[in-house]
This record gives C-alpha cells, structure tokens and sequence, in this order.
C-alpha cells in the first residue's frame, strides 16, 4: 500500500519539475529570439537609418535602395528590401575602431546573401564568420567559398559558386534573389603595368601612407593577431556584380584591373550590361605609381553609370594607406577626361565621416 500511495506522488513531483524545466527552456528561447530580432531591427536602423527600417519587424522599405558603407569596399545594400552584403570585412588590425560597427554587429543586419568580389583578406575576412552569424548565403568563386568554408570549421555554410580561379576574364553568371537579378561578370584584378604613354594614358599617382589613425586608434592585440592570421589569403578570382532591381540597376566591384593590356574582351562585355544608375568602384590598386587612376576610368567608361561612387580609397590599412580625400583632386581630374555626354557625376565618400552613413547613399524606387 505505502508502494503504491508513493508512486503516484513521485510522478507528480517529477512531471512537475519537468514541466517547469520545459517551460524554462521554452521562455528562454523565446526570450532569446525576441532578443535576436531586437538585434536585428538595432542594427538595421542603424545601418538604413530609422525611416527606412520598420521599428516592429525590421523590415527596410521596398522602395529605396540604401547603401552603407562600412569600410574598404564593404557595404551593407538594403535593396528594394532584399538586405545584402557587398564583401565582408570590418577593416582593423592596423588599427581598431576606426570603422564604427564590429563584425557582430553587421551580422546581426541578417543579410540574406554575402557577395565576394575576390578572396583576399580586406574583402573577405569575415566572410566565414559573417556567413555563420546570419545564415547568409555565400556568393563567389569554388576558390573563394572553399576558403570561407575552411575558416568555418565543421559549420556547413550555404554557398553559391560562380566559376573558379581559371574561369575565363568575361564570363558571366545569373542569379535572382527575391526581386533582385544579380549578374556577375568574370574581371581582373588591379596589378602593375608598364606606363601607357598612349593618348589613353595617365599620370602616376600614389599618395603618402598615413600613420595618424593608427595612432588615434591603436590597434588591440586580437586585430593584430586576426590580421597576421589572414595576410595569406589568396585572390581566388575577381567578380564584378550587377544588381538590378525594378528599374534601378548597381554596378559594384572591389578591384580595376588592367584591362587593357591583361584582358581587353572584358570592356565588350561590361558595354553590353545595362548601363547603371550608380557605381560602386575600387579605386587604390597596384598599377597607380605607373598609371594613376586610368583602370579606373576605362571602367567607369565602359560601364557608364550616371552617379560613380569611390571606395578602396580609405585609411583601411594605416602605415600603407592613406586617407580617402587624398584621392579626391585626382579622382576629379580623371573624370574630367570623360567626355561630358557620358561623364557620371560624382558623389565622394570621405572616411571615417561617411562610414554608417545611409543618407550619403539613399536613391528612390
């Protein structure tokens, strides 16, 4: 009889324990994802601004298309509402907290994709660690996903692969994601040539690095160990991007080569893309101290954007960099040799007032 009067209250006690376990774990999670999504909706209006961004859902407008730049050729692109990464690297290491926001914080944008323009560290460092963070899917070469894959360890990241490493300069690759169709093109990253003493020639160019950020904001000893950690990371391929959504259409790239001497098919295809509405262009690359900033105007001639917008301009690596309005006088004068009828004009970013600035890059629907 005390067997079978015990039982009952036993059970009793253990479905209860259970079932406040239950329910702790239950409110745990829930507190967990309201917390995620106030992350989010956090780091969306600060990234968007806040009249772009609904303060309930984290929704950004369908109307707009809003960039942000967040460092080197980073930007976070809020398109048509589709929120999409452009590379993944919060540049530090040379110095930190130059760059207002960390890679947490970009991650918490839970972008739906992450587009590489190529593999090395100051474009795709946080690749890995971004993709992780937001579940984002990986856009790039079979080089440059097998390397963020790597980085993420047992952690199977989504990945899309557009060509490799010997696909050939001018290949093209389709994809839509939402309302946005994204066309990427095969191009050629910046390297030294000879002089062109041609008509199409210009100046050398290359402007002093400078140390001053670096000292305003010493570098903390885990930039500095994550960027030793990444200096190797190699190039994989290069792509250019094109996004068109309804009748705007972003043409976006990390690097002008030299086309010209290294792959001159590549001017036909940009000419056949639609021509853009704005322009997103690297501009430091390692044919400057031979010749200035030609690359980058035969790029923005072939692909003849109404607005072109500078990047890889900034202090992103102190001591070999320097700031971006050192670039500014020289930016001006190359384009003044376009003739006026396709001469875009001109909306400079200047560091680090322009980081996290999305009113700097808001264009209507």
């Amino acid at each position: 009889m005390s067997e079978f009067t015990h039982s009952p209250r036993s059970l009793t006690r253990r479905t209860l324990l259970g079932g406040a376990i239950g329910a702790g774990l239950i409110a745990t999670a829930g507190r967990a994802v309201a917390d995620s999504g106030e992350r989010m909706i956090a780091a969306r209006t600060r990234f968007f601004g806040a009249a772009n961004v609904d303060p309930a859902t984290g929704a950004v407008r369908a109307d707009r298309v809003i960039l942000s730049w967040f460092g080197c050729t980073s930007f976070a692109a809020a398109l048509g509402g589709t929120v999409v990464l452009l590379d993944a690297w919060v540049p530090r290491g040379a110095h930190s907290g130059y760059v207002p926001t960390t890679v947490a914080q970009v991650g918490e944008l839970r972008p739906e994709a992450i587009f590489l323009g190529h593999g090395h560290f100051d474009h795709a460092g946080d690749a890995a660690a971004l993709a992780q963070a937001s579940g984002a899917a990986l856009f790039g070469t079979a080089e440059h996903c097998a390397q963020a894959q790597r980085q993420a360890g047992a952690t199977a990241l989504r990945t899309v692969v557009l060509g490799d490493a010997t696909s050939a300069p001018g290949q093209t690759y389709r994809h839509t994601i939402g309302s946005v169709e994204v066309t990427a093109v095969r191009h050629v990253h910046s390297g030294p040539k000879p002089p062109d003493r041609s008509a199409e020639g210009s100046a050398p160019f290359f402007p002093v690095p400078d140390l001053r950020d670096s000292i305003a904001n010493p570098p903390q000893l885990c930039d500095l160990v994550a960027l030793g950690s990444s200096l190797s990371d190699q190039e994989g391929g290069s792509l250019l991007y094109q996004f068109r959504v309804g009748a705007f259409t972003l043409t976006w790239h990390d690097s002008a080569g030299p086309l010209t001497e290294a792959a001159p098919e590549v001017f036909d295809v940009l000419r056949a893309l639609p021509g853009s509405d704005v322009q997103l262009g690297a501009i430091q690359g390692f044919n400057q101290p031979l010749n200035g900033l030609r690359d980058v105007r035969q790029y923005i001639e072939a692909i003849r954007p109404a607005m072109f917008v500078p990047s890889h301009h900034d202090n992103w690596l102190p001591g070999f960099t320097a700031r971006g309005d050192t670039y500014e006088h020289t930016l001006r004068g190359e384009l003044e040799r376009i003739p006026a009828r396709g001469r875009p004009t001109l909306r400079f970013l200047s560091d680090p007032g322009d980081y996290l600035r999305p009113d700097a890059l808001t264009f209507p629907l």
